[in-house]
């Protein structure tokens, strides 16, 4: 998909679907998290090297927007990226597509807190960078081979 570096899969659940057989919508906020957190881990060591200098990332704000319903057993592949890192906050945006067709899309907001005090802390430098690298194909550590590989399979 367009202007998204990273995207990951997601299968429709049972539980998580109503009596029609269709995806409530609460789910899509998890899925953009299971999104978010596999992109942390892919471009910046994950979530937990965020706790382990004493940092936490709070959403403050979710979007959704449904174009169409997703529905049990689903396959669907959802993109994420971050962008707008400016002092303690950023924002990640995402799409949600079923057979290259988008059925959602929205946005998520966040905000950098001292984990002890929950005072706002700017967005450390090397998770500024980490963030700005998941646009590129250049990321570190990503093996040469893999970069296309990776490039071919979210171009569809």
């Amino acid at each position: 998909m367009d202007g998204f570096g990273f995207s990951t899969e997601v299968r429709v659940r049972f539980a998580e679907t109503d009596a029609q057989g269709i995806a409530h919508n609460a789910n899509y906020f998890v899925w953009f998290e299971v999104a978010r957190v596999e992109h942390l881990e892919r471009y910046a060591g994950g979530y937990q090297r965020l706790r382990d200098v004493g940092i936490e990332a709070l959403v403050l704000e979710t979007h959704v927007r449904y174009l169409q319903p997703a529905r049990f057993d689903d396959r669907l592949r959802v993109h994420a990226r971050c962008l707008d890192v400016r002092g303690a906050r950023f924002r990640y945006e995402y799409a949600v597509e079923r057979s290259s067709e988008t059925i959602a899309d929205g946005w998520t907001a966040h905000a950098t807190v001292d984990a002890t005090t929950f005072r706002p802390t700017r967005v450390p430098a090397w998770l500024v960078d980490a963030l700005g690298a998941s646009g590129r194909e250049d990321v570190p550590g990503l093996p040469s081979e893999n970069r296309a590989d990776q490039g071919r399979r979210e171009r569809g």
